[in-house]
């Protein structure tokens, strides 16, 4: 398990155009299920999505070829959620679903947003580090992110979920907003002290800025 007087690692983030964002993640298995290596992984998710500003991040955004995705997104009602799935599947939802239209972005495509429209809620079950199962149901803008971040394990972004011509314009953008971007998430690592779930206290402890994996 990790130490809880570690701080975890700062990981890279992988970039439109990198051959593992845009190839499906392969399933986590009995090796990977209750493993220190998993644990620290996660930790370092978190930690990287806070520097990062971002509401979920999944492991492919790392360079790690896995069905892992974390996340820390309140919905529209206000309510945060945290945690992580790995292998996650998105329920089937049937046609003639409520859509809501709001802007998206990406740590992946660093700078850029677009307007997107995506099922106003969903069903997602999959697994937590120890391979136990869970379900998470999301709705608005956490639907949102648990879409998202599902995508991106199958290989997928949210540009390729936009019509051609918005897709080019949110390259474009990016293309002149990336430099300060990654700028502003080297000066945030920089000054970050998150240490991630202490492992020694308890579960109602404030300094859990996410949910503990060991």
């Amino acid at each position: 398990m990790p130490d809880p007087r570690e701080r975890p690692a700062i990981l890279r983030i992988t970039e439109i155009g990198e051959p593992v964002l845009h190839r499906p993640c392969r399933p986590a298995g009995p090796e990977d299920f209750g493993s220190p290596a998993l644990a620290r992984l996660i930790d370092a998710m978190f930690a990287t999505m806070y520097v990062a500003d971002g509401a979920g991040l999944a492991a492919n955004q790392v360079d790690v070829d896995l069905r892992l995705f974390v996340y820390d997104c309140a919905d529209d009602d206000g309510v945060r959620h945290v945690g992580h799935l790995l292998n996650p599947v998105v329920e089937a939802q049937s046609p003639g679903r409520p859509l809501l239209e709001d802007t998206e972005g990406c740590l992946s495509v660093p700078g850029a947003r677009a307007t997107l429209a995506r099922p106003a809620r969903v069903v997602v079950r999959g697994y937590d580090w120890q391979g136990a199962p869970r379900t998470v149901v999301g709705t608005g803008y956490f639907a949102r992110c648990l879409q998202h971040e599902s995508d991106h394990l199958g290989g997928g972004l949210y540009v390729d979920r936009l019509g051609r011509r918005d897709r080019k314009d949110v390259l474009r953008r990016t293309e002149d907003l990336r430099a300060g971007v990654l700028a502003e998430r080297e000066a945030a690592a920089a000054r970050s002290d998150w240490t991630g779930p202490a492992v020694a206290c308890a579960s109602s402890c404030r300094c859990r800025a996410a949910e503990s994996v060991a």
